[in-house]
């Protein structure tokens, strides 16, 4: 299955959907704002990704708002954290044939393009 999770709202994720041509690929898409991620999607993303950490936003709003970068977060911690609120979800998430593409750094597109 390929799938996007997204925020509607972020100009990044839509310049990267644009810049891949996903909606021209049939790929399934999730706003995290709109359809919160489940507890076992979110399960089946850190299967795929090694842990929460990869998963996880540390320049999200919240982050230090919270104060949570005076914290060492736990993987349980940091998993609450992305089922309570869509904002630490790092986003994009891209899946493409089994495969995962975490964020919106250059080289992680480039290697979501290089998959499709």
């Amino acid at each position: 299955m390929n799938k996007v999770f997204y925020l509607s709202t972020c100009d990044t994720c839509k310049r990267i959907i644009d810049e891949l041509g996903l909606k021209q690929k049939q790929f399934q898409f999730q706003d995290i704002k709109t359809e919160k991620i489940t507890t076992d999607q979110l399960q089946e993303l850190k299967e795929k990704a090694g842990s929460y950490e990869a998963l996880f936003s540390k320049i999200a709003r919240k982050y230090k708002e919270l104060k949570l970068n005076e914290k060492t977060l736990t993987e349980e911690e940091m998993k609450k954290l992305i089922l309570d609120e869509y904002t630490f979800l790092k986003r994009p998430i891209i899946l493409i044939n089994e495969k995962i593409f975490i964020g919106n750094s250059k080289n992680t597109i480039l290697e979501a393009k290089k998959a499709l």
